[in-house]
């Protein structure tokens, strides 16, 4: 007990200490003198440009102070309740304060959670530095790691004890990734003390875009503010200038997670790194990783950033069992690496064999500079594709999977393009913009180039532009789509310009022929397979102030019932012969074990129970693995090593095969299913025609 005591006497005076000497350094933020005119004029063009009409009330204040609390600590980490409580008198001011520009409030809160999260990192700090052995990992006790089921802290008291559990959590993760005590416990203090320089370096412009952007998403998630720095830096921030690894990012958090892998890009090609992986840790060639967590964005972005064929190392968490350490070679995001590419896999079904074409789009691109130079050989989606079916035409293949897979879009005019080569002549896309004018000039104007039979791939992340081409191909009963729910992205934004700054925000909203949108809801596939994504935390639907799926009236277009009539047979072989194949059914299997271990609202917070858990999360997977692997007489993986270094090779293997494609696989047996019954059912209409001749 003394002890303990001791412990005690000695935390609180170094927090005091601490505590006392960082907030003395702290000086309250307040608005710059162009913040109120700059404020104004984000809330005019909104009103005035953007697509949504939002009306500038008490609701939307209630909306904003919600946002913006949620934007600054959407973990519930910093503020008390009596702080939340506090900022209540705010409630239904913030809609007047906006139309005068006045942010005040805006800084009022920050200062606040500043103070709030300086005084608990450096409490933090103070604990981890006074005693290496301060935790018992032998307790049971667990911590609720779901914030949106937590409360405000009541006081500070219970602020220390979840901000406890937090930092055993992260000591445990750190001993079963490898380190050492004294070592996770070294780093552990640099992530605090990095999280708490981030906090003092804030200042009154980095404030203010906060707040802009809080008020911005509310008109919708794609529409944000952009403080000079970001602007110069956006392309930077968002998508490394297509430079570096190709990767999209943003802050959540104390982390930076991956928003998007673009296609083509070194991350794309070296194929481990996905959307909401956490980078936690950034390392230059054979040198040591660096801890990022608690960083700034653009701070990482520097790190990962750096000259063409050099080596960049991410430790990543990808909410598996383990942190996953990858290698990718810097580059240049290559025309040619993003271009359409053509297979042929071979189909066994039903004693008949079928030789079918699969074309690979992954992003909707076109060279637009070598276009507008009269270059007859600019390359494009639409011109590759074409030459693509050419080539299997030739080939004699009895049909085509378009795979759209992680297809995140690109140019409109490229996908009413690529819809051209298998429509006739009719409207692609409806576009309607704020003024509610809809537009209907994205056709197809010649006959189609293939009429054979087709099936779409796509999945959770298939979006934008994809949606489009997949959508027109669905609303003409041309072909049948297969997958996954899409992405659900169904806007256009625009840059405006800002007397500092810019501002990006939605002007128009896509809708299919059919009349649906594609905004939210996405592509419903008409086979549905499992999905490696979680829709709660992936795509449209997902984001706040998402605008709504609607509808407009369709346009004249036609329509063939011919793929639309074998749905119900085609869903009813794949259901018998997918769950039944060893490969679709482990994949789906796995992908459902995983899903449901990463929903786990609370976590152990015992260190051999913790390591059980993650052990029979990899256990369980290698158990579905080796079985599926034995029903094809392979031999069996030893161990978990044995199974990664066997992926590792396969990952260097270009070759596809149904073992490690089977959605693809399974595509191909449902296009050929399709073929079989399109044939069987032109067999009976000759049939008929016949037998109606004779009669006559």
């Amino acid at each position: 007990m003394r002890q303990l005591t001791a412990l005690t006497i000695l935390v609180s005076t170094l927090f005091v200490t601490l505590v006392s000497s960082n907030t003395e350094e702290l000086t309250a933020l307040a608005p710059e003198s162009q913040h109120p005119k700059l404020f104004r004029e984000i809330l005019t063009e909104l009103a005035t440009t953007h697509y949504s009409n939002q009306t500038i009330d008490d609701q939307l204040s209630q909306k904003l102070l919600d946002t913006y609390l949620d934007r600054l600590d959407s973990p519930k980490r910093f503020f008390l309740a009596a702080d939340i409580e506090e900022f209540q008198q705010w409630q239904y001011k913030l809609d007047d304060f906006a139309k005068r520009g006045d942010v005040s409030a805006a800084f009022f809160i920050f200062n606040r959670l500043r103070e709030r999260a300086v005084d608990q990192l450096t409490r933090n700090i103070a604990f981890l530095e006074s005693n290496k052995k301060q935790f018992d990992f032998t307790l049971n006790e667990t911590i609720l790691i779901d914030s949106e089921q937590r409360s405000w802290f009541a006081d500070t008291t219970i602020a220390d004890d979840f901000w406890r559990k937090a930092m055993k959590d992260s000591m445990i993760r750190l001993l079963i990734s490898g380190k050492d005590p004294d070592e996770a416990n070294m780093l552990l203090i640099k992530r605090y003390q990095a999280l708490l320089n981030r906090y003092t370096q804030r200042n009154s412009k980095d404030v203010f875009e906060q707040y802009a952007n809080a008020f911005a998403s509310l008109y919708d998630p794609h529409s944000s503010y952009f403080t000079p720095r970001s602007s110069k830096n956006f392309q930077i921030n968002m998508s490394l200038s297509l430079e570096g690894i190709g990767a999209q990012l943003t802050t959540e958090d104390e982390f930076t997670e991956v928003v998007d892998v673009i296609s083509g890009g070194p991350a794309d090609i070296q194929g481990i790194l996905k959307p909401k992986d956490k980078i936690i840790g950034v390392g230059q060639g054979d040198n040591d990783i660096v801890d990022v967590i608690g960083w700034r964005i653009d701070d990482v972005v520097d790190l990962i950033r750096g000259e063409k064929g050099s080596i960049v190392r991410l430790q990543i968490d990808s909410g598996g069992s383990s942190d996953k350490i990858i290698s990718i070679v810097r580059d240049t995001v290559k025309l040619e690496e993003k271009s359409a590419q053509s297979s042929i896999i071979n189909i066994t079904n039903k004693g008949k064999n079928y030789k079918l074409g699969v074309i690979e789009i992954p992003t909707f691109y076109m060279d637009f500079e070598a276009y507008r130079k009269r270059d007859p050989n600019y390359k494009s989606t639409s011109r590759d594709v074409r030459k693509l079916l050419s080539d299997l035409k030739a080939q004699s293949v009895d049909g085509v999977v378009l795979d759209l897979r992680n297809n995140g879009g690109g140019s409109l005019y490229e996908a009413t393009a690529l819809t051209d080569l298998f429509i006739d002549y009719g409207p692609v896309v409806q576009i309607r913009d704020a003024n509610q004018k809809i537009y209907r000039n994205q056709r197809a104007t010649s006959k189609a180039y293939y009429d054979g039979p087709m099936v779409v791939l796509i999945n959770r992340l298939s979006a934008s532009a994809s949606e489009i081409f997949a959508g027109a191909i669905q609303d003409y009963g041309r072909g049948l789509i297969v997958g996954s729910q899409s992405y659900g992205k169904g806007t256009v934004q625009t840059m405006s310009e800002l007397s500092s700054g810019l501002l990006k925000l939605t002007v128009s909203k896509f809708y299919r022929v059919s009349g649906g949108s594609t905004q939210h809801r996405g592509i419903i596939p008409d086979i549905a397979y499992p999905s490696a994504f979680n829709a709660d935390e992936i795509g449209e639907s997902h984001l706040d102030s998402a605008l709504p799926w609607d509808q407009i009236d369709s346009a004249p277009h036609q329509y063939s019932n011919k793929i639309s009539d074998l749905i119900e047979p085609l869903q009813a072989a794949h259901k018998q012969r997918a769950y039944s194949d060893v490969n679709f059914s482990s994949m789906a299997k796995q992908l459902a074990l995983t899903q449901e271990w990463k929903e786990e609202k609370s976590i152990n917070l015992n260190l051999e129970q913790r390591k059980l858990r993650d052990n029979n999360l990899d256990l369980s997977l290698l158990a579905i693995e080796n079985k599926r692997r034995l029903s094809q007489k392979l031999k069996a993986y030893t161990d978990i090593e044995a199974w990664e270094l066997a992926q590792e090779n396969e990952d260097s293997d270009d070759t596809v095969s149904a073992e490690s494609d089977p959605m693809l696989f399974e595509t191909g047996f449902i296009l050929s299913d399709q073929i079989s019954l399109l044939q069987s059912n032109t067999a009976k209409v000759k049939n008929n025609k016949i037998i109606s001749h004779i009669n006559n």
